[in-house]
């Protein structure tokens, strides 16, 4: 990444601003929670109080707004509570990788109430742009999820909803697919039957419904029983 595409996170608080350099998509990251280590979104280790002057932020300043000197603990609450100070370019860029996101955790969690069958993303797309929902930066996506979901109703039918998936797999190959199986989903029920056969009782988002199935089938070459109930 070049310095170009270094941005300012910027926290200002009782008349007292200050500033750090980050990565622009690092630094959303961090705030979803999907970057855990602020170290990864800093550029250099310095807390300024005007970056473009390169005016650093003495202990006594941190000290008084922050309570400690440490400079990932500062960053931190700069990076959570602050703002990033973004060009018009970089602006879009980053809400529209955030309205990807939005549209696939939709997809993957709601589904057509009549039908029970998951949206595909294209349609969820254009149900947003026809009620003009709104994609906020420093939300996180499940937060905006909702709210969205809410919006789409008037478009299209839509529902939040789980789906339980029952598996009953043969003996011969039970044993190698268990733990793949278990890895599918979050297991609600399971037994080891009389006959070696193994049973399991998946639960996920409803949208996920087809994506799971499919799995089972890669993993059991077909050699499956299974149902669907969208809850």
């Amino acid at each position: 990444m070049s310095s170009r595409e270094y941005v300012i996170a910027r926290f200002e608080k009782g008349g007292d601003r200050f500033e750090i350099l980050v990565d622009p998509d690092k630094a959303l990251r961090y705030r979803e929670g999907e970057v855990k280590d602020v170290s990864e979104v800093l550029v250099g280790d310095i807390i300024y109080k005007d970056v473009k002057k390169g005016d650093k932020a003495s202990p006594q300043e941190l000290v008084k707004v922050f309570g400690v000197t440490d400079v990932k603990s500062i960053a931190a609450t700069i990076l959570k509570k602050g703002e990033l100070q973004l060009t018009t370019e970089q602006r879009r860029r980053l809400i529209e990788q955030k309205r990807r996101l939005i549209v696939n955790y939709i997809a993957r969690s709601a589904v057509d109430p009549k039908t029970k069958t998951p949206i595909p993303p294209q349609r969820i797309e254009k149900a947003m742009e026809e009620a003009k929902a709104t994609v906020d930066l420093y939300r996180t996506v499940e937060e905006q999820a909702s709210k969205i979901i809410k919006e789409l109703t008037r478009i299209l039918p839509i529902k939040v909803a789980r789906a339980l998936i029952t598996i009953k797999v043969s003996p011969s190959i039970a044993g190698r697919t268990h733990s793949e199986l278990r890895r599918l989903g979050e297991v609600r029920n399971e037994k080891w039957l009389s006959d070696g056969s193994l049973y399991v009782e998946l639960e996920i988002p409803a949208g996920m419904q087809n994506e799971v199935i499919d799995s089972i089938n890669r993993l059991t070459k077909g050699d499956v029983e299974l149902s669907v109930k969208v809850v």
